[in-house]
């Protein structure tokens, strides 16, 4: 019997290394204090493809149920956290979770997911608790050859602000800095006539590499201080993982959020050789 694209068996070895980094997971954000919670497997579609959470309906395993709405396989962990947690009391502060998502527009249907939300806390110490937290679980399954990677949303909607953008030509342009193109960025600022910041926008793509370059994007946006603001909170964040003994930190000032509710700090993860991810984090 075949397996539809995307899905696969798993046995031996393969279930004992999930298994084992399952464990870990929970044993980690136990001691920090997280508690843990579980959505289920199937939802309304509405609770990922309204105005905030912005995910595409297209891109999702999905049947009309028998009162002819449209259910859903979860997509996406932090939606439906989102929804769950809203009717919890707001001193609960920080939750974790584990399970399967499932999307057909990547490689596999069936992906597995583990992470933790923060809310009701400051900005600061929930990204801190958020980064500290990942280099734990790392080192405590003994994987030391990684290195980090901070970004922020703020920068390219702080750039396009002061412009009257519509929202397709915004989101055309969000997506070719996403995907780095520079000739298609280019070309949407040149037909909507944004001129003004053409060259600062092609600069980011490529605002990439070591702490140092937020020390030049300092003296290039000396005279603009949400900007300013923007890069100071990334120093701080390196400062304090640098006290953690963390000096693999790279910085991205050219990415750009990918779904509505991404907000502030992004970062990622990756394995110093294959460039694999290990781990994809945003504030909401």
């Amino acid at each position: 019997m075949f397996l539809p694209a995307g899905s696969q068996d798993e046995t031996g070895v393969l279930i004992s290394n999930r298994l084992k980094a399952s464990e870990t997971f929970r044993q980690v954000v136990e001691k920090r204090n997280f508690k843990a919670i579980s959505t289920p497997v199937v939802e309304y579609a509405n609770t990922f493809t309204n105005e905030i959470a912005g995910m595409d309906l297209q891109n999702m395993l999905k049947w009309f149920n028998h009162e002819g709405e449209i259910e859903v396989l979860r997509p996406d962990w932090t939606a439906a956290v989102a929804r769950a947690i809203a009717k919890q009391h707001p001193s609960f502060q920080k939750w974790s979770y584990q399970g399967s998502i499932f999307r057909n527009d990547k490689d596999g249907i069936e992906s597995r997911q583990a992470g933790i939300e923060i809310v009701h806390a400051d900005q600061f110490l929930g990204e801190s608790e958020c980064l500290l937290t990942a280099v734990q679980y790392l080192n405590t399954l003994n994987i030391d050859q990684y290195v980090i990677e901070l970004g922020h949303t703020g920068i390219f909607e702080t750039i396009i602000a002061p412009y009257s953008l519509k929202e397709a030509q915004e989101e055309n342009l969000r997506i070719a800095m996403h995907d780095k193109r520079s000739d298609l960025v280019e070309q949407i600022v040149e037909e909507e006539g944004l001129l003004a910041i053409k060259d600062q926008l092609i600069q980011l793509i490529d605002a990439y590499g070591s702490k140092e370059i937020l020390s030049t994007y300092h003296d290039l946006w000396h005279d603009q201080a949400e900007l300013l603001k923007i890069l100071n909170h990334l120093e701080q964040l390196i400062h304090l993982l640098e006290q953690t003994g963390e000096t693999e930190v790279i910085v991205d000032l050219g990415r750009v959020k990918n779904l509505p509710y991404y907000d502030g700090i992004m970062f990622r993860g990756f394995l110093t050789s294959g460039g694999f991810y290990l781990l994809f984090w945003r504030k909401i």
